[in-house]
């Protein structure tokens, strides 16, 4: 199996398959996917620990850690509004602990852990409504209404890719996954360089210029949601592959988590888009 640019990704589940199936393996586990079963996997369903993943559990799984992430942001959101206090240390705790979940989950080839994995959505929950409370209030005048726009923005990507996915209107190909991995990485060796040069004062403390709200920031901003969008292409291209690879029912938490990583870096950067066409 192709590897994902998401690294929740890379240590799941992996076998040979083709692409735009998402899905399809859901409703009929029969012949075919028996014989697309690794050994281990046979073994589990012969011995009834665990039943095959299909797309409903995907959706579900994924559909309730969003739910747990939503409904903490929504608390954070009100409680930063009520004391700007806690918009530090929220953002902090929820950044550096789901940042450690995901890493813990990765390395610890720990995806499949429900607590993880919820853990992850309430802390980046916590630190989405404290940020998104900063960036829409503090760093731009745009409000709530530019975060419904970043939500319903983000949503759209997710489900827009999903239908080219479904379409097979972009294959997912090893050469274009290891462009996106690039692609990526080369993001982060940005973000990085910029940060560290602002905190030495270049620039003005704005380093590089990637977050003032230039042109170049609008250029590395929409480069940015272009990499998440198409990431999302690989995300589904793993997930399809061990489903008809029989992976067990519990790696769709796994599958849930990479969702979420990317629906999270996503929304992020659309907000801050937002905020550059929004600000004083």
């Amino acid at each position: 199996m192709r590897e994902s640019s998401n690294p929740v990704f890379r240590s799941l589940p992996k076998n040979q398959g083709g692409y735009a199936q998402f899905g399809t393996g859901a409703a009929g586990f029969g012949a075919q996917q028996v014989h697309a079963q690794p050994h281990e996997y046979l073994e589990q369903q012969q011995t009834g620990v665990s039943r095959p993943m299909t797309i409903d559990d995907v959706v579900t799984k994924t559909g309730v850690t969003l739910a747990v992430l939503s409904a903490v942001a929504v608390v954070s959101y009100f409680l930063v509004s009520a004391n700007m206090a806690l918009a530090m240390p929220f953002t902090l705790i929820g950044s550096l602990g789901g940042l450690a979940l995901v890493l813990i989950a990765t390395f610890g080839r720990k995806q499949d852990n429900p607590a993880i994995v919820l853990s992850y959505g309430a802390l980046e929950g916590l630190f989405l409504g404290a940020i998104s409370f900063v960036i829409a209030n503090m760093w731009s005048t745009g409000g709530g209404a530019m975060i419904f726009q970043a939500i319903v923005g983000t949503l759209g990507v997710f489900f827009g890719m999903l239908v080219v996915y479904k379409t097979g209107a972009i294959r997912v190909t090893p050469k274009f996954t290891r462009m996106i991995v690039a692609g990526m990485f080369g993001v982060l060796a940005l973000m990085l360089l910029n940060l560290v040069l602002g905190l030495f004062g270049v620039g003005g403390g704005a380093g590089l210029g990637l977050r003032d709200g230039g042109m170049l920031a609008i250029g590395f901003s929409l480069l940015c949601i272009g990499l998440a969008a198409f990431s999302f292409l690989i995300d589904f291209d793993a997930a399809d592959q061990m489903i008809r690879a029989g992976a067990p029912e519990k790696a769709a938490w796994g599958v849930a988590l990479g969702l979420t990583v990317t629906l999270v870096w996503l929304y992020i950067e659309i907000l801050r888009l937002l905020s550059y066409f929004n600000s004083d």
